[in-house]
């Protein structure tokens, strides 16, 4: 069987990886997105309940690929957001309008985001998405680099990107090493439906086990991001669904009224990993595979997503230069972009999960004091806005609204 040959080869399909291959193949890349797990099975609620958070700079992204039109529908608006320590009087507030007009983000539903990477991705003639199929071995050479899939078939390719998680085999054989350590809580994920409208106001109560996140989505409900200590959390998944609802009750509070859980409830260990390089030879990690942080700010998509924007930056500029889109030079280039915002949130997030998840008196009144004082301080307040947007520090292209 003679080999395939396309310019990029993505190996995962998840959303960081289609997500990839949609914006080099929106651009001119020949591309071939490589996925294990079956697209059928990838839409249905049992695979992934979850909603993703989508900041500003995200949805421009989106939006430059040609992505955005096909789930905007479906995304709920995050208007305002307010970060409270408990039951502290003290809080932070973030307002839209104190920036412009813009929502600060936006709550998706996973499978929401999973259909429009499907259909986008059949719209474009030049990207190939193979799945269900799994890559078995890649070698990469001096010239081009191919992938070995378990039906036969043979990818040639001149880069390869690693969309294939935290556990990423292609990390692995490339010998990269990571700094990663667990932590010891859970995540659990649900969602809400409640007496009345949020407003399109999300709320992250920091509790002594860890952050409690109230995220607005569609039609009067909320996601719901739960961590908490290890050893108790399997005891709360294990309750029946009156037990479950009443410690999610408990933790919740009754501004939203009457609250009842629908739907599964899923759970997750939760731990930070980053890469100590994030290329090899014809290799790019790029999402989970080169990061993974604490959800304490909803940000780890959208690390990913500045991953992708700028990968396919420099892939695109590549090509129309004539170049191999896997030089040293680009793949350089494409670390030193990425490393420092990816290491700053890794190091922000840690921080503030190990600051909050505390509950000695000393400790909670001078982050209680320190919330109140960024909250009464508009230039700091809008910095850390324009953060939680993603609109600060380097920008590539897609997320500063430009084409590629």
């Amino acid at each position: 069987m003679a080999a395939e040959r396309v310019e990029l080869i993505v190996v995962g399909g998840g959303l960081a990886g289609l997500t990839l291959g949609i914006a080099c193949a929106h651009a001119g890349i020949e591309v071939a997105v490589i996925d294990r797990e079956d697209p059928a099975t990838m839409l249905s609620e049992p695979f992934d309940g979850r909603s993703t958070a989508i900041a500003y700079g995200s949805k421009q992204v989106l939006e430059g690929i040609g992505l955005w039109p096909l789930v905007a529908a479906e995304a709920e608006p995050i208007l305002e957001i307010r970060v409270a320590d408990g039951d502290s009087p003290l809080f932070l507030h973030y307002d839209h309008r104190d920036l412009g007009a813009a929502p600060l983000g936006y709550i998706v539903e996973n499978r929401a985001l999973r259909r429009a990477q499907v259909e986008r991705a059949r719209a474009l003639p030049n990207l190939r998405h193979l799945a269900p199929v799994a890559v078995e071995r890649v070698e990469r050479g001096a010239a081009a680099a191919t992938a070995f899939l378990s039906d036969g078939r043979e990818l040639v390719g001149e880069l390869v990107a690693a969309c294939d998680g935290k556990a990423s085999p292609l990390r692995r054989a490339a010998g990269i090493r990571t700094i990663h350590w667990a932590y010891p809580q859970t995540g659990i994920v649900c969602t809400v439906r409640h007496e009345l409208p949020h407003h399109g106001v999300a709320v992250e109560h920091f509790l002594p086990a860890g952050p409690f996140a109230i995220l607005p989505m569609r039609e009067q409900r909320s996601s719901i991001v739960w961590t908490e200590r290890e050893a108790l959390a399997p005891e709360i998944l294990a309750l029946d669904e009156a037990g479950f609802a009443a410690e999610l009750r408990r933790r919740f509070g009754d501004f939203l009224g009457e609250v009842e859980v629908v739907g599964p409830r899923w759970s997750y260990p939760l731990s930070l990993l980053h890469a100590e390089r994030y290329t090899a030879p014809r290799l790019a990690l790029v999402g989970d595979a080169a990061h993974l942080i604490h959800p304490i700010a909803g940000q780890g998509h959208n690390l990913g997503i500045r991953d992708i924007a700028v990968l396919a930056e420099l892939v695109v500029e590549g090509r129309r230069l004539g170049l191999d889109i896997a030089t040293p030079e680009l793949l350089r280039r494409y670390e030193r972009w990425r490393r420092f915002d990816n290491l700053t949130l890794a190091v922000a997030t840690d921080g503030l999960n190990r600051l909050f998840s505390n509950a000695l008196p000393p400790v909670r009144l001078v982050r209680d004091l320190g919330l109140a004082a960024v909250d009464k301080l508009p230039p700091m307040k809008r910095l850390f806005m324009r953060h939680a947007m993603g609109v600060v520090g380097d920008l590539p292209r897609l997320v500063r609204g430009e084409p590629l």
